[in-house]
This record gives structure tokens, C-alpha cells and sequence, in this order.
């Protein structure tokens, strides 16, 4: 690299082949004592080098259309050039992803669209970076194949299995309102779905409030049924979310993430039947159970907007009149960094 006569070089500037050739022609003009003096500025160049060109993304993912992405490698690809290195970490839910959003053990991670109201209370760094398309059918209020229960109505005094804090927490409250019923009118049995399908089977509880894969598989394996789906009263959207920090930093690599994974979404909407078997094997669940999955599934990823956040405006004044947040929250503190609230 040829620097104009009398103006030093900067070491940022240097390529690692000018920083050899000035090193090198120094060791000719100054001996031992010009090498001693110039290693510090050597080796200074090199860290600025380094540290310029080596970033992170440390994923964290359930199973899903996050699993595909980690296995076809492509997200890798687009991002080697950046220099950026791709960590994922699998979690079983989405609300232990935003606990270790929380305490910096992940840069990017999917969620159902009430976890976020919950982490925004309790202080979460989080900002949404993208959703999905409404998904209303692919969560539902399960009840044995037997129940004399038939309609919504009949679930006042009943016992109802879900996980606390999950997307499917908000669509109950919201079910039984429209069904005339008060949250206060059925009785809520925090189990996570693996403990919550044993105790459906057992006919420990009533009612199972559940999301999909488990709800396709209910239906398969133990002859439930479907009391009601979301359609009609909640969207049901996922989240892509980030901490602040790094999505100011880092809008490059998250732009390409999103963009990756709406590339899954259009080709999932036009290939369901190779998605149901690839999905099989991430899942682990028999073909003809994940067929019923994809099947009622909707694919598309949206950029954040105020209307988007307005809906989960909502789902926090909901929990807030429930007393299930501590405090009042306003969502748009939690837009990406390049919406403009």
C-alpha cells in the first residue's frame, strides 16, 4: 500500500500483506532496537484488524423453522463475509429464550406473542425486529374426545392446563371473554405441555390450552379434540426478537437473519409436503402428525409496525387488568431502533 511521502501510515488502515512489508523494511533500516520499537505497533494494527472484522450471533431457537435454518447453512454463508460467527443454542420454550436475553446469553431468538409483555415487565432489554403472519389456527382448547364439554360456556368451574406466560395464556383470557366468561370463572393449571399432556391424559384436568406441535399430536395419539382455535380471537403472531444493544449495533446482520428466514417461509408455503418431512425429523413426531400441523400453519414474516405493536399493546393492558404484570408497560419501548414511534 503506498502512503503519500511524509504522512505515516495508520495502522487501521493496513492490510495484514502492507503490515509484513512495513515490519519487514523497518528490520532492514532500524536493526534490533527499530524492531522492538515498532512490534507494539504491529501488533496494535493487528488487534484494531481483528476486532473490526470479527462479530457474533448467538441464536436461540426452538424447534422449528429456526431448525431448518441451522441445518441448511445458508445463514453461515451470507454471513461469513461480515465476518460474523453464528452460535446456536436450543431452548424448549420461548420465555427461557428472553430470560437468557436478559442476562446476554443470546443476541436473537423466536417467540409467541405473550412471553414479550412478561420480559418488557421485568425490565428485558428486548426490542421485536420482525413477526410472523397471523398463525390463529395453530393453537386451540383441547378437550378429551368423551367430554360433555361442547362449546366454550361450558368450560365456567372447569380446570384448564397451559403454561403460564405463554401465547397461549393471552388467547384463553380472550376465548372465554368472547364466550361470555370471566377469567376468574375457570380454574388455571400451570403445567409446561409435556406435564400438561400427562395430565390431560390421566384426566387430571378438563381442558388443555396448547399450541402446535402438541396439539396435532393430541389429536393423533390420544383422540382429542379441538374445543376451539384462535380464529376469530386472537392473531397469534410469533416474534424475532434482539436486545437493544445489538440491534443498534448489528441491524446488518439482523436484516440478513430475517431475510433468511422469510426465504424458508415462501418456499414452507409452496412446498408443505417436503416441509412435513424435513419438520418430521426435527421433530421427532410421526409424518401424518406434523402433515396436520403444516397444514393448518400460515408462513410470512413482517416487518415490525406500530400497528403491530399496538396489538401487543393490548395483550399488555389485558394482563395488566389481570394483575399478571406488575406494572404498566408501553410496547413501543421495545420497537427496533430503526422504526420511527
Amino acid at each position: 500500500m503506498n502512503q503519500p511521502k511524509g504522512k505515516p501510515a495508520n495502522p487501521k488502515d493496513l492490510t495484514n500483506k502492507s503490515r509484513r512489508t512495513l515490519l519487514s523494511r523497518s528490520v532492514q533500516v532500524a536493526g534490533l532496537a527499530g524492531v522492538a520499537a515498532l512490534a507494539p505497533l504491529y501488533l496494535s494494527a493487528s488487534s484494531a484488524f481483528a476486532a473490526s472484522t470479527s462479530r457474533e450471533l448467538r441464536v436461540g431457537y426452538q424447534k422449528g423453522l429456526l431448525s431448518l435454518l441451522k441445518g441448511r447453512g445458508t445463514l453461515e454463508k451470507r454471513l461469513a463475509p461480515l465476518g460474523v460467527a453464528i452460535k446456536w443454542i436450543e431452548f424448549s420454550a420461548g420465555p427461557v429464550q428472553l430470560e437468557a436475553l436478559s442476562v446476554g446469553s443470546i443476541d436473537f431468538g423466536d417467540v409467541g406473542e405473550a412471553p414479550p409483555i412478561f420480559s418488557q415487565a421485568a425490565g428485558s432489554p428486548l426490542v421485536y425486529v420482525a413477526a410472523t403472519v397471523p398463525r390463529p389456527s395453530v393453537e386451540g382448547v383441547l378437550v378429551p374426545g368423551s367430554s360433555a364439554i361442547r362449546n366454550v360456556a361450558d368450560l365456567k368451574g372447569k380446570k384448564i392446563a397451559l403454561n403460564k406466560g405463554s401465547n397461549v395464556h393471552y388467547f384463553l383470557v380472550k376465548l372465554l371473554e368472547k364466550a361470555g366468561l370471566h377469567y376468574a370463572d375457570v380454574t388455571p393449571v400451570w403445567l409446561s405441555p409435556a406435564d400438561a399432556r400427562a395430565a390431560f391424559e390421566r384426566g387430571s384436568v378438563d381442558a388443555w390450552a396448547i399450541w402446535e406441535p402438541y396439539l396435532a399430536a393430541a389429536q393423533n395419539t390420544l383422540s382429542a379434540r379441538i374445543l376451539a382455535d384462535a380464529k376469530g380471537v386472537v392473531k397469534n403472531r410469533a416474534y424475532y426478537f434482539s436486545s437493544r444493544d445489538y440491534a443498534q449495533k448489528n441491524s446488518d446482520v439482523l436484516n440478513i437473519i430475517i431475510d433468511e428466514l422469510n426465504q424458508i417461509d415462501v418456499w414452507a408455503n409452496a412446498n408443505r409436503g417436503a416441509l412435513s418431512a424435513e419438520l418430521s425429523g426435527v421433530l421427532g413426531l410421526p409424518k401424518p402428525v406434523v402433515d396436520i400441523m403444516v397444514g393448518r400453519s400460515s408462513f410470512g414474516t413482517e416487518a415490525i409496525t406500530k400497528s403491530i405493536l399496538a396489538e401487543q399493546q393490548l395483550i399488555a393492558d389485558t394482563f395488566l387488568d389481570l394483575k399478571l404484570i406488575p406494572k404498566k408497560i408501553d410496547v413501543k419501548e421495545a420497537a427496533p431502533p430503526w422504526l420511527a414511534v
